[in-house]
């Protein structure tokens, strides 16, 4: 059976991607804009969806809830000190729960009132230091420097709060018969989208790649029709794009690794995986991340390669890390790097096929065959 809502949603986040990741290959970056044509067809589409298939208003509320706190979260973000803030969208946020937890939902549930509490006092207090923080610099005590220590934990780390209430409250209506097994459409996006949320804001995940699996979960959030090899048990799609992604993109690294030795390229065995070399003095041409650091002893130049913890700790701190487009962009940065480099030779960069591109193919092979890795495992258990 066909789910004509799904099967638009489908084409529509589809465009997008295909769009998206043309940019991303193009300038390495996706402007928040672009996803909006999905959103305008697939919101609509998974609302319809759940009005055609429960009825229940609650949910729906719910539904719309998941999906305005992950975008106030992320103004909340990208809010510049300095700029009028709109408590209109915090209103809205805590306007939405409030009719899904409590005003809709038949019978009342008193087990719900501590949760929206708890939902409705973490949004506050973060949209009140993020209203009153101030442009940056001129911290005169180590007093204040401390209360802004605490603060920027707050802001990094509230969301996990957040979710974890989100998922806690779906559980609860699933369980008391308000919601029934609909509350996966939230319980699943919720987890799921969470955890890409805070990999991206930790900078371990790149910021496009996690949005787009972040809406294909609210648009998409069950198969548009049965896969040629078959459903998954829970039917929820975006996980099969994400596995079916990270399936195809370990073609890149055997393809690197294979290139690497037949060009006789000698490193670390995982870096022979993930990058490889290129000229120095051409570097800025080049995409990717620089794999090692230099350093200039006694007109010698010293290397090594960036250990992984090293480069996850980089990775969170968003900093000490050095991407070739940021050499040529602002080269007046780097003089110093783009003379070591010229002076080393050659520099070990990382592979950079934006992950977007996986993420696309993923969707398509999802919707057409389904999900990989559950097609492996009963071709392993019937093997077995």
């Amino acid at each position: 059976m066909i789910i004509t809502e799904m099967l638009v949603s489908s084409l529509a986040v589809l465009a997008t991607l295909c769009y998206a990741s043309y940019l991303d290959i193009k300038d390495r970056r996706v402007p928040f804009r672009i996803w909006y044509p999905m959103l305008v067809v697939g919101i609509p589409a998974s609302v319809w969806l759940l009005y055609m298939k429960t009825g229940n208003l609650s949910l729906i509320a719910g539904y719309l809830a998941l999906i305005v706190s992950f975008f106030y979260a992320n103004y909340l973000d990208s809010h510049e000190p300095g700029e009028p803030f709109r408590f209109e969208y915090l209103a809205i946020t805590l306007l939405l729960p409030a009719l899904a937890w409590l005003v809709l939902p038949a019978p009342f549930m008193v087990t719900l009132v501590p949760w929206y509490a708890m939902f409705a006092g973490i949004f506050s207090y973060i949209s009140y230091i993020t209203w009153k923080r101030k442009p940056e610099g001129k911290i005169k005590s180590n007093r204040k420097v401390k209360e802004s220590n605490v603060e920027e934990a707050l802001n990094r780390w509230y969301f996990v709060l957040v979710v974890i209430i989100l998922a806690i409250t779906s559980v609860l209506l699933l369980f008391a018969g308000n919601w029934g097994t609909p509350a996966l459409f939230v319980l699943l996006p919720a987890v799921f989208c969470g955890v890409f949320y805070l990999f991206g804001r930790m900078h371990l995940f790149g910021g496009a790649d996690a949005w787009a699996l972040i809406f294909i979960s609210f648009c998409i959030p069950t198969f548009p029709f049965t896969p040629l090899w078959g459903n998954t048990p829970l039917g929820f799609l975006a996980f099969s794009v994400l596995i079916n992604a990270l399936l195809l993109n370990l073609v890149a690294p055997l393809a690197i690794f294979a290139i690497n030795i037949v060009r006789g390229n000698r490193a670390p065995l995982m870096y022979m995986f993930f990058g490889f070399p290129v000229r120095g003095e051409n570097i800025q041409h080049e995409w990717g991340f620089v794999m090692e650091d230099f350093e200039d002893k006694k007109d010698v130049v010293s290397r090594k390669f960036i250990g992984f913890f090293d480069s996850i700790r980089r990775m969170y701190a968003g900093e000490d890390r050095i991407y070739t487009k940021d050499l040529r962009e602002h080269p007046e940065k780097f003089t110093a790097d783009l003379a070591m480099y010229k002076k080393a030779g050659t520099v070990w960069i990382s592979y950079a096929v934006p992950f977007i591109i996986p993420i696309t193919a993923g969707l398509i092979t999802a919707i057409i065959f389904g999900d990989f890795l559950l097609v492996l495992m009963k071709l392993f258990v019937s093997g077995v």
